[in-house]
């Protein structure tokens, strides 16, 4: 096995066993990461005291001083280790870093959280822990409550289409806070070395864990209530960045590697919660509708010789309309997703793929924050519950493009 941990960092740690671990992935965190850590070790030491654990911070080669503030923090005696992973710099190899300690150290479960984390407390541990250690499940993902505009990539398209592919409904299969059982463990460790290499090394790597736990794992993904999310988000207007295309990429190739699973499944049921449900009001999100519009004109004005060649008649017409328009409605942002996903098998066509779903994205935000404008969080759920459920009614379109049938 080729290793992302440094070889003087194995050396020193092969010889030692570990029961739990806290994975904190970073890349410039000094101001939250030594918060983040210390509330890990309290709830290690409340809910498992009795368990060897240690806190990895798996750094991508921060210009600040994250090492310093981590190694700094007040962790009730718990093994801090820090160092710079090795290999492709992103969120998907720190992760995989600190699973390779916990496949060298044989260590039962391992948590991770973000290092931005603001809202983090020590029932998180128990959580997202628990699950894995009483045997019902490998793999424990967040449930989180957020605002409405918060999470705009998941509740569009991971969220209500992996729940109608694969079955299951999982909110947040992409919320960054993981618990990762053993068995689980095993399945990524033994993945072939080109899978990390890819955008799996990067901002892919959530989804690519939920949906790999979900198609091979032998016992049920479980959620974890977590309450509120508080961390630093940004207007889903304002930039995508790198995010929207590793994601979805990844998303979309996934959907090959287990196209003979999904195509059978007609229905879903909700993956089970664990944890009491939990009452807060989420930190609101101000957003900018009338940027979006904008950058769904402006780049659909930019890419629609792309949208010509890719899509279908029916869509690359309607596209020309949204061009004026700028919003996107649910059912035809769905026929564009199919269209796309099938259309990505092609790794010459990927780049422009990502490129025209970027500005039809904004338009699909900007549909959803018009609708939603006088509505409160849980009125918006519920469309966001609704996308779901269309998602799924429209399947029988999705084995069609694909050219699949069902058993």
């Amino acid at each position: 096995m080729d290793f992302s941990v440094p070889e003087d960092f194995i050396a020193d740690i092969k010889e030692k066993e570990y029961d739990l671990i806290v994975g904190i992935p970073s890349f410039n965190n000094e101001d939250t990461i030594a918060y983040v850590s210390e509330i890990a070790a309290n709830g290690l030491n409340q809910h498992f005291p009795n368990l060897k654990a240690c806190i990895i911070n798996s750094d991508g080669g921060s210009k600040d001083k994250t090492k310093e503030s981590f190694l700094g923090a007040e962790c009730l005696g718990y093994d801090l280790y820090s160092f710079i992973y090795e290999g492709i710099p992103g969120k998907g190899s720190a992760m995989r870093s600190v699973m390779e300690v916990a496949y060298l150290t044989n260590a039962k479960g391992v948590v991770f959280l973000d290092s931005d984390l603001r809202s983090v407390q020590p029932f998180w541990i128990d959580l997202l822990l628990q699950p894995i250690l009483s045997g019902k499940s490998s793999y424990v993902t967040p449930f989180y409550i957020r605002d409405k505009y918060d999470g705009t990539i998941t509740n569009s398209i991971c969220y209500p289409f992996t729940t109608a592919l694969y079955g299951h409904e999982i909110r947040q299969p992409i919320g960054g806070d993981f618990g990762v059982g053993k068995e689980v463990i095993d399945i990524y460790m033994k993945k072939n070395k080109k899978i990390w290499e890819s955008d799996i090394s990067k901002f892919g790597i959530d989804i690519f864990m939920t949906t790999t736990a979900i198609n091979e794992s032998k016992l049920p993904v479980y959620q974890a209530n977590l309450g509120s999310k508080i961390h630093d988000v940004k207007d889903p207007g304002e930039s995508l960045g790198p995010m929207f295309s590793q994601v979805v990429g990844t998303l979309f190739n996934l959907m090959d590697t287990y196209k003979d699973k999904w195509k059978d499944i007609k229905s879903y049921e909700q993956a089970p919660i664990f944890g009491m449900e939990i009452s807060v009001n989420p930190e609101p999100l101000n957003v900018n509708l009338e940027r979006m519009v904008q950058k769904c004109k402006e780049g659909l004005e930019e890419k629609f010789e792309i949208a010509e060649i890719l899509l279908s008649e029916n869509l690359a017409k309607y596209l020309e309309e949204v061009k004026k328009k700028g919003f996107v409605n649910d059912e035809k942002w769905i026929d564009i997703i199919f269209e796309l996903s099938y259309k990505y098998r092609d790794e010459k066509l990927r780049k422009e793929i990502i490129e025209l779903l970027v500005p039809i994205y904004f338009g699909k935000t900007a549909n959803f924050v018009k609708k939603t404008a006088n509505e409160n969080n849980q009125q918006a759920e519920e469309r966001t519950k609704n996308l779901v459920n269309l998602y799924l009614r429209k399947k029988p379109e999705l084995l069609k493009v694909w050219e699949l049938e069902a058993n």
